[in-house]
């Protein structure tokens, strides 16, 4: 168990029992020792992972023992739990293991003002190596009936996306929506509809299928491709588990990465300054008419940076390569204001991104071509350990070892090791090495002229570092 670049993480079979109601009591010592009082509300949502509930349950019970008063929210988007705690100025946390394999999960923990920064994780890290060996999970973790505002919290979430636009100005458009197994699956249909779009429901699944919006595999593609054959759609929209990243793909089945949505996002917000972290497409600049800021990956970091730009009167909106948007200032849409919201979402980046399409008479693909962008890939080497991630990256920071290990794709021009290894080489293309910060995953991002080249570039060097971890030798990969 570990915090990872958004919450912590781990095995779903060492999180539920004690662990999950250890690191709520950390959490709960935490946000005492912040000044919230003990009998404070605290939120709790969940996906639909097979071991959420019981974690959830778990959780409450420990935040009942420590004198909170656990709300039982359901199954529910993160950034609908997220908004509705920050309505009511009360904590909250989120059992889901995002995009990660089904055998995992993790909690994501928010303080009366959103998301917990970096400092807090250290210190209920600290916390719960402390109590390890002496914490009991406490009675009452099963079968007890906890208040209920599942209803209040996606009305919520509803009432905020009414205000991003104008009424029936998706009429027209064919969507398909690529339900599986997220909370989002029915809420993403009705609020389409909503806006006057005709929508196809797509994919729905009773087993847990987890969707990475950023390493989206060839199956899915394939479905996504054939979907929009078969109905006609202009787009297809999807999320990943607990719909706070967004999956878009264009009429041609194409996937609209989510550094394109982010920017798509930006644009329809007129936003002053742009948070994004390095993975994020390094064609998005000051050309686009605002301030780029880039940071590690994780919401934490996106999160501090926009705090720290934030200005008087600016709107300030961060995006990570997943699509997932943040936004961090109040900002006004259609004549109202739409209240900052500091966590990942994916309603609105799809909205706008709909919205885009609609008002410009542009297809998806056709703002792809407009924008002229580097062509992106991403893809992830899983079951990779952690030791293996370790080893090669101790490994290439000699430059020595990373010129050699990327010599297929020419001389490297210089590296930027703000997150893992970001090669540029003398061609201008691009390959971005780093490890997971939530599973066993060795995840590679490419950047070239086409996609065909990007593609090649990550499949090879992802085979070049799995060679690696079964040789421990660079030389004659």
């Amino acid at each position: 168990m570990k915090f990872g670049s958004s919450g912590v993480r781990g095995l779903a079979s060492e999180l539920v029992g004690k662990p999950s109601g250890l690191y709520t009591e950390a959490f709960a010592w935490r946000l005492v020792s912040c000044g919230v009082q003990p009998d404070s509300l605290v939120f709790v949502g969940r996906d639909l992972r097979d071991s959420s509930q019981a974690i959830a349950n778990n959780c409450m019970a420990a935040l009942a023992a420590n004198g909170f008063q656990p709300i039982d929210c359901g199954a529910i988007p993160t950034p609908a739990l997220a908004l509705y705690a920050r309505s009511h100025n009360a904590a909250a946390l989120m059992v889901t293991g995002s995009h990660i394999p089904a055998d995992r999960n993790g909690i994501k923990f928010y303080g009366p003002n959103g998301e917990i920064s970096k400092a807090d994780e250290a210190a209920i890290t600290h916390y719960v190596a402390e109590r390890s060996n002496v914490y009991c999970l406490p009675p009452g973790s099963l079968g007890t009936a906890w208040p209920m505002r599942h209803k209040d919290a996606i009305a919520a979430y509803r009432e905020r996306a009414n205000d991003m636009l104008e009424p029936n100005s998706l009429s027209g458009m064919r969507l398909g929506v690529y339900q599986h197994s997220s909370v989002a699956a029915e809420l993403l249909v009705q609020v389409l509809q909503s806006f006057g779009a005709s929508v196809v429901a797509v994919g729905k699944t009773e087993t847990f299928v987890p969707v990475d919006t950023e390493a989206v595999d060839a199956a899915t593609i394939a479905k996504l491709k054939e979907w929009v054959r078969e109905f006609d759609l202009d787009a297809i929209v999807s999320t990943d588990a607990d719909a706070d990243r967004p999956l878009v793909a264009d009429e041609n089945g194409d996937l609209f990465r989510g550094d394109l949505v982010g920017l798509a996002t930006a644009l329809f917000l007129k936003a002053d300054t742009v948070v994004t972290p390095v993975t994020s497409n390094s064609g998005i600049s000051k050309a686009f008419g605002f301030d780029v800021l880039r940071t590690k990956v994780g919401s934490p970091f996106v999160i501090e940076a926009m705090e720290a730009s934030h200005r008087a009167g600016s709107i300030v909106v961060g995006f990570e390569a997943n699509g997932g948007v943040l936004l961090g200032s109040d900002c006004t849409l259609n004549g109202k204001t739409l209240a900052a919201l500091p966590t990942r979402d994916s309603l609105l980046p799809i909205l706008a991104v709909l919205s885009t399409v609609a008002s410009t008479k542009k297809k998806l693909s056709r703002l792809r071509e407009l924008w002229n962008l580097p062509v992106c890939a991403s893809e992830r080497l899983q079951d990779f350990p952690a030791e293996s991630s370790r080893r090669l990256m101790d490994r290439l920071a000699s430059r020595d070892s990373l010129q050699q290990f990327l010599a297929p794709f020419g001389t490297v021009a210089e590296v930027d090791e703000t997150d893992g290894l970001r090669a540029r080489m003398l061609t201008g293309e691009i390959i971005h090495l780093r490890p997971s910060g939530n599973a066993p995953e060795l995840r590679c991002y490419s950047e070239a002229p086409n996609e065909g080249r990007a593609t090649a570039i990550v499949t090879l060097t992802l085979k070049r570092a799995q060679a690696f971890a079964i040789t421990d030798e660079i030389e004659g990969i």
